[in-house]
């Protein structure tokens, strides 16, 4: 019964959907409303034959619609209380996966020509489309959800909240230094491009690192290692800090558990990946007793009261739990949407501004390019450190 009440208030948000545009209470007449357009994939088309007529199998909802969708309740609730609270605001909502139009077409609509901000909850191939549209319009545009630059370069007007892999690593360097310089720090990694690529990023950063650099030896393991491929490189007295040097969830929980094997005769903690943010295995037993650190942009305990609301609400309503997605769906709509109704077209000049941060302590900060000394875009730089423990989670910073 509660997935069929499920299933049926998803449809309700879904057609309710259709109509793209929401507008705040504020009081109509001569004051101008703040316009802001939003971006996320929800696959109405998908979802329904015909505009009325459920696609899918009854009471089932394929899993690919799970972080549009979520990121869009985030954002319907951020947008009540904002209602609620009287904004000036006019907020377009767009399907990024409809069949009907482009999102080329959609960012070309006439109603959306003199938006001054927008939110995208997208992926790598729409980056350069959002970012070149906000150069052009000189208004922000919000990466909620890739971490990466996609090659842009001189647009302050790109924003990315999910920091880069360069920033992550040079984040993880920089926590080496401050809780490991004393250890010893084995980089295990396999052959290929992609470990040689966090390999490169960590070697450029210690070139330019504030204090003494850290010696990080790097060992090269097959794909199918075993103990006996890691040992000779711990040390039996002292705690050696392994990092895994590859993006591979499935590499990185092997290293895990082979040195979890052998924690009482070679001490180590295990350093990992931002893609460890999502691993939920290292809660189980075979984990136990070894130190697994890794490093998230979006830690929120869900203690505070906004989250509190958000959980009851998907409780009583949805009949689920909320995901991230809804959280940075109403985190990064309320925040934004604060900057500028109080900035209004200086809002650029004031994306570093913490006044209206819910969950996550953002540190958006302007990165410079090296060879040419110009901004190149906008992109949070603060990370939260935690560490998995005998079935347990706590934050490390």
């Amino acid at each position: 019964m509660k997935k069929q009440k499920l299933i049926h208030k998803i449809f309700l948000v879904l057609i309710a959907l259709s109509v793209f545009t929401i507008n705040s209470n504020a009081q109509s007449g001569s004051i101008q409303k703040h316009k802001i357009a939003i971006f996320a994939p929800l696959y109405l088309d998908s979802a329904f034959v015909r505009g009325e007529e459920y696609r899918y199998t009854k009471n089932t909802l394929p899993r690919f619609f799970n972080p549009g969708l979520e990121f869009y309740e985030g954002v319907q609730l951020a947008l009540d209380s904002l209602n609620q609270a009287g904004a000036n605001l006019e907020v377009f909502i767009y399907d990024t996966r409809s069949a009907k139009e482009t999102l080329e077409q959609q960012l070309n609509k006439p109603e959306i020509k003199d938006v001054e901000l927008m939110i995208a909850h997208c992926s790598n191939n729409e980056l350069r489309l959002f970012a070149s549209v906000a150069a052009n319009r000189h208004i922000p545009f919000i990466n909620t959800t890739i971490p990466n630059d996609a090659g842009i370069t001189a647009n302050p007007n790109f924003v990315i909240l999910n920091p880069t892999l360069r920033t992550q690593c040079e984040g993880i360097y920089k926590f080496i230094q401050k809780n490991y310089s004393l250890n010893p720090v084995v980089v295990f990694r396999r052959k290929g491009s992609a470990d040689d690529m966090v390999k490169n990023i960590f070697d450029d950063y210690s070139k330019y690192a504030l204090g003494s650099p850290i010696k990080l030896k790097y060992v090269t393991v097959p794909d199918s290692f075993t103990i006996k491929d890691l040992t000779p490189h711990l040390d039996s007295v002292k705690h050696t800090l392994c990092v895994a040097g590859s993006l591979d969830v499935n590499f990185g929980k092997r290293l895990a558990f082979q040195l979890a094997s052998v924690n009482q005769a070679y001490k180590s903690v295990v350093m990992g990946m931002p893609t460890w943010d999502a691993v939920k295995d290292f809660s189980k037993l075979e984990y136990k007793g070894i130190e697994i650190i890794f490093s998230t942009p979006f830690y929120n305990p869900k203690s505070d009261k906004i989250s509190a609301n958000i959980k009851e609400y998907f409780n009583n309503e949805l009949y689920a739990r909320p995901s991230d997605m809804a959280f940075r769906g109403y985190e990064t709509t309320w925040m934004f949407s604060k900057l500028l109704l109080k900035y209004g077209k200086d809002i650029s000049s004031n994306l570093s501004n913490k006044e209206y941060h819910l969950f996550t302590d953002y540190d958006i900060q302007p990165v410079i390019s090296r060879s040419t000394n110009t901004l190149d875009y906008f992109e949070n730089k603060k990370l939260c450190f935690l560490k998995w423990w005998n079935g347990t989670y706590k934050v490390v910073n």
